[in-house]
């Protein structure tokens, strides 16, 4: 069996790794996985695991972003998107088109669906749950306003985010081998990210701590959305990392993560029961509330406040981990129970 997954995004971060960790999960049913990106999309994720792709058009709106302007131009393009993405899967022949997020999810499941192929559409965005939830089966992930709403439709599930089960297994020795010669074994450490990309809030963030006097390593991670930032990252106290691919050996050095209330990253930190810190309003000020999902494990932020609430959460690493490990089993579970959303889909279909 085949499944054809339609992938919003770049190809580098949170949509892309969604997309491939659900891929693996479902592989051990034995179904074949391709994928399709935007025409744009570098895909570096997929070349990095040798994959390669499809190309059509996956118009985005800005999800929780989005505007009425942005919306509607989306709109005229989904159209013909979706006839393109129809074509697509006539040409492939998967038994189900699996559409991740956003504008993935709504040019895969029109497309699938006029293609006469099941699909399933994984969901965070309101107007990927709009569209795709009245013409198929869906996976509603955390940051979607699905999520915390009392359902009664067996053709909406809920599912933590589905991370790479080898996240926990990361290698402390590597990590210090590769983290630079100022970084101190014998301190505490932060990591700061907003995922693959690094956003303007996070680097403030990671600005006004590296002043602040706290005793810490402070690490941040991600390619910077503008290169103006890497000014605001040359404190002596502050470690840029750039963008890597040792996150999950990094994991282990680290004793506070203050990440975005949204994307990847916040459920890869709570299944390596990290405590956690969300800086609030770093994604263009959408906000999810991820705080209320994983209750006693996240602590919110606001940029002003973040050395106060970095004391604080120093002051509480015991009780963080140890509410983050009360989630951490059904996170590192949720790839699988997405995959047999998918699996149950295609056999009843």
């Amino acid at each position: 069996m085949k499944a054809l997954f339609v992938v919003t995004g770049r190809g580098i971060g949170g949509d892309a790794v969604t997309a491939l960790n659900i891929a693996r999960a479902l592989e051990k049913y034995d179904v074949d996985c391709e994928f399709a990106l935007d025409h744009s999309a570098p895909g570096l994720l997929l070349k990095k695991h040798n994959l390669t792709w499809h190309r059509i058009s996956i118009p985005q709106a800005g999800g929780h972003a989005a505007t009425k302007k942005t919306l509607a131009k989306a709109a005229v393009k989904t159209s013909k998107a979706a006839l393109e993405a129809a074509r697509l899967v006539r040409k492939v022949h998967p038994h189900i088109v699996v559409g991740v997020i956003g504008g993935g999810a709504v040019v895969g499941c029109l497309g699938a669906k006029m293609a006469g192929v099941p699909s399933v559409g994984i969901l965070i965005t309101p107007t990927d749950a709009k569209v795709c939830t009245k013409i198929t089966t869906t996976v509603a992930l955390p940051e979607s306003n699905l999520f915390q709403m009392d359902l009664n439709d067996k053709n909406i599930h809920k599912a933590y985010s589905p991370v790479d089960s080898t996240i926990v297994v990361g290698d402390r020795e590597k990590a210090l081998e590769l983290l630079p010669p100022e970084f101190d074994e014998t301190r505490p450490t932060i990591l700061l990210s907003s995922g693959s990309t690094l956003f303007e809030k996070m680097v403030q963030g990671a600005a006004a701590l590296g002043k602040s006097g706290i005793d810490a390593n402070i690490l941040v991670v991600g390619a910077p959305l503008e290169e103006e930032f890497r000014d605001l990252l040359k404190d002596d106290n502050i470690i840029y990392l750039e963008y890597i691919d040792w996150i999950q050996d990094l994991y282990k050095v680290v004793d506070l993560a203050v990440l975005t209330d949204d994307g990847m990253m916040i459920q890869e930190a709570i299944a390596c029961q990290l405590p956690i810190i969300a800086l609030l309003g770093v994604k263009y000020g959408r906000y999810h509330n991820l705080a209320e999902i994983f209750k006693g494990a996240v602590l919110e932020s606001q940029l002003e406040d973040i050395v106060s609430v970095t004391r604080e959460a120093f002051n509480r690493l015991d009780e963080l981990k140890e509410n983050a490990l009360k989630y951490s089993a059904d996170v590192l579970n949720a790839s699988d129970n997405i995959a047999r959303i998918i699996y149950d889909k295609m056999k009843n279909e």
